[in-house]
């Protein structure tokens, strides 16, 4: 019985893991991916800022950036936040040929890298 609720609790907390945050986040940067696939060569330097979007919650803010995906935590945020994150991005575009690398940057924030 101790181990059917230990089992219950771990898959729980896993599903709740999976926060509809995250999810909304997976959407929009899964956007701006295909978006530089079938719509755009890159977004320019400075050009991303008018295409930014953050999460309904104000949790998260995507911004490309030329064939980067800039993803920021917009709290006050630890670096083990970033990493659980960066982790969290790399598994969801695994295999995926149009992400070459997913990686936490010298400002602190995700990159989601496209470049060809």
């Amino acid at each position: 019985m101790r181990n059917k609720i230990l089992i219950l609790s771990i898959c729980l907390f896993v599903i709740a893991g999976c926060s509809k945050s995250k999810s909304e986040l997976f959407k929009e940067t899964d956007s701006f991916v295909e978006s530089l696939h079938t719509t755009y060569e890159s977004y320019g330097i400075l050009g991303g800022s008018e295409h930014a979007k953050t999460t309904s919650d104000g949790l998260y803010t995507i911004m490309p950036v030329g064939r980067l995906i800039n993803v920021k935590i917009q709290k006050v945020a630890e670096s083990w936040e970033y990493e659980e994150l960066k982790q969290d991005l790399k598994d969801h575009y695994e295999g995926n040929a149009k992400v070459n690398d997913v990686y936490i940057c010298q400002a602190g924030t995700i990159m989601i890298d496209c470049r060809n």
